[in-house]
């Protein structure tokens, strides 16, 4: 798969919320209520991940942030797979924290 133009990155980034390319990384952190709700967004980021075959870092921080990090690493660089994903993650269904 190609990577994208920075054109092309700088458009779908737009498209999205919260998410933002660092150092070629496609990320966002979410901030969930609690732990679990952490744990268990990973869960589903995993899934999500899994089904794509597509393998985002993933860090859970402060024990309920977790940064999302994107990038096809075999086509080295952001590519059309990196930002399928973050839609669907973008999707997800969250709790907002109180």
């Amino acid at each position: 798969m190609a990577t994208l133009t920075s054109q092309e990155i700088e458009r779908q980034v737009s498209a999205l919320s919260g998410w933002e390319v660092q150092e070629g990384l496609l990320t966002r952190t979410y901030t969930l209520p609690s732990f679990a709700h952490a744990v268990m967004f990973i869960g589903a980021v995993g899934q999500l991940a899994e089904a794509a075959g597509h393998h985002p870092d993933l860090r859970l921080f402060g024990y309920k942030n977790v940064t999302v990090e994107l990038v096809t690493h075999s086509a080295g660089g952001l590519t059309a797979r990196d930002f399928a994903l973050a839609e669907q993650i973008q999707a997800l269904p969250q709790k907002q924290p109180k």
